[in-house]
């Protein structure tokens, strides 16, 4: 026997609540479903680890005996975090551009009214693909440089003072790099302009820092975002910053920037 199960006419199905874990499965399936999201973030492995290997194959035939007194084969091995943070920053900027440029975030929003679930869900969608991706990337780019140093004799292991940090740093940074650009996505609404505004951040902002006087700029380099973050990278600690603490402050301006996101996002029409 068949039990058929009816609904009275007139009667409408309820929604179902809208949840941060609803959201987070939402923002999964944005995520994983997106053909810019895997090109991006293969973009950023490949230059970590196929562009560090062969920057250090370049560099460690190329060493004079100066060089050689301060050599380290962590930070050469990982030096190609620079292209990869851009690659990563992109990938953040579109997590929230994305769907500005499509129209989608009045679907998104209209589904999660409050928002702010929206932009949390984003964010931690984002930092635990990201984290996880460029930690295994930085180890990669880690073994796969002192392979290559290793023919050299002058490669160095994760149990050396300092370079465990700067391995798990390195994905540390990047991390924080990509929820720089989801904020800066989510406040300017713009992939153009976001973008333009992270690089400014990332490489144009140190610049100009190096440009000021050397009393001025003793006080103010140190404190840049990304110097501040970069800290973390060096295997001998620079006395001007920590590295723990530098990294502290590089997220403490993500997260600055994080809540004029969700103040902007509560605020504004989408």
């Amino acid at each position: 026997m068949t039990t058929v199960l009816t609904r009275p006419l007139g009667a409408t199905v309820r929604p179902g609540k809208v949840t941060l874990l609803r959201a987070l499965r939402s923002e999964w399936i944005k995520l994983r479903t997106v053909r810019s999201t895997s090109i991006t973030l293969l973009t950023a492995v490949a230059a970590m680890v196929g562009l560090g290997m062969l920057v250090t194959h370049l560099r460690a035939g190329d060493l004079s005996a100066r060089e050689l007194a301060h050599f380290n084969g962590a930070e050469l091995s990982l030096s190609m975090f620079r292209p990869a943070q851009l690659a990563v920053g992109v990938l953040g900027v579109l997590m929230f551009t994305g769907e500005y440029t499509t129209g989608m975030i009045h679907a998104t929003l209209t589904a999660v009214p409050r928002r702010l679930p929206v932009l949390v869900a984003k964010a931690v969608v984002f930092t635990g693909v990201v984290l996880v991706l460029m930690t295994a990337a930085a180890f990669a780019a880690f073994f796969g440089g002192q392979a290559v140093l290793s023919s050299a004799h002058l490669d160095t292991h994760l149990s050396d003072p300092g370079v465990t940090r700067v391995v798990f740093g390195t994905a540390l940074y990047l991390t924080v790099v990509g929820l720089f650009g989801v904020a800066l996505g989510a406040i300017i609404r713009s992939s153009a302009g976001a973008i333009a505004t992270l690089v400014g951040i990332l490489l144009v902002l140190p610049g100009l820092g190096a440009l000021l006087p050397a009393d001025w700029a003793q006080h103010i380099d140190p404190y840049l975002p990304s110097n501040a973050g970069q800290a973390v990278l060096s295997v001998v600690p620079d006395p001007a910053m920590a590295p723990w603490t530098g990294l502290s402050l590089f997220a403490g301006y993500a997260a600055a920037l994080l809540g004029l996101a969700a103040w902007l996002l509560k605020r504004r029409d989408a």
